[in-house]
């Protein structure tokens, strides 16, 4: 693994500013990469052995990325939206995997670390970066339920939406009442539709 300072300058410069939480990430990352036994997660021989489970949509999440090369488009990094910085590790040849929570002490600590420095957000980011991982996380060997589809490749599973007729793919239907459904049709959906489809010409489209 690379040293974490220059890790911690590339995850910047992708993120857009240093804070806390590149921080946390960077380290979360070194030490999930050291625990499946994955030394340099990027290189051609253990980019295709890693996966990474976030469950929280915050600065971490996206050092995580950038420590481990891990993303949604290749189907490695897995958003789960529990809210809690943290992030589970997986060795996909393996199966050996560690959960790591970023501990709600380690913000009181680290004043043991800058307590000369007067402003919060300051100390947080010098005690981060200097206490130990013991400290900074609290870790936990776990198995991970991975269905199939899950996995990184070709849709294993394409279901059509028996109300909309779009494909929904990767075991993400819901059935109801013995019908398959996508999310939207469900009335699980993020959004309500205003009006009718938009015509793309008149919308100004490309052709």
């Amino acid at each position: 693994m690379r040293p974490f300072e220059d890790l911690l300058k590339e995850s910047v410069a992708q993120h857009g500013h240093l804070c806390a939480g590149q921080v946390i990430g960077v380290r979360m990352s070194m030490l999930g990469c050291k625990l499946i036994g994955i030394e340099n997660p990027k290189s051609d021989g253990w980019r295709k052995k890693i996966m990474v489970f976030v469950e929280i949509d915050r600065c971490a999440t996206d050092a995580i990325q950038s420590v481990t090369g891990c993303s949604m488009g290749k189907r490695t990094l897995k958003f789960r939206d529990f809210g809690i910085n943290a992030a589970t590790f997986l060795n996909l040849e393996t199966g050996e995997a560690y959960r790591i929570v970023s501990t709600e002490e380690s913000r009181k600590l680290a004043e043991l670390y800058a307590s000369e420095e007067p402003d919060l957000a300051r100390r947080q980011l010098i005690g981060y970066q200097q206490m130990p991982d013991a400290d900074l996380f609290h870790v936990q060997e776990v198995n991970v339920r991975l269905e199939e589809w899950e996995m990184p490749g070709p849709a294993r599973r394409k279901t059509t939406c028996e109300r909309c007729g779009q494909i929904v793919r990767d075991g993400r239907e819901v059935i109801q009442d013995g019908i398959a459904l996508c999310r939207p049709c469900s009335g699980l959906g993020y959004f309500e539709a205003n009006a009718p489809d938009v015509d793309c010409h008149l919308a100004g489209g490309l052709h």
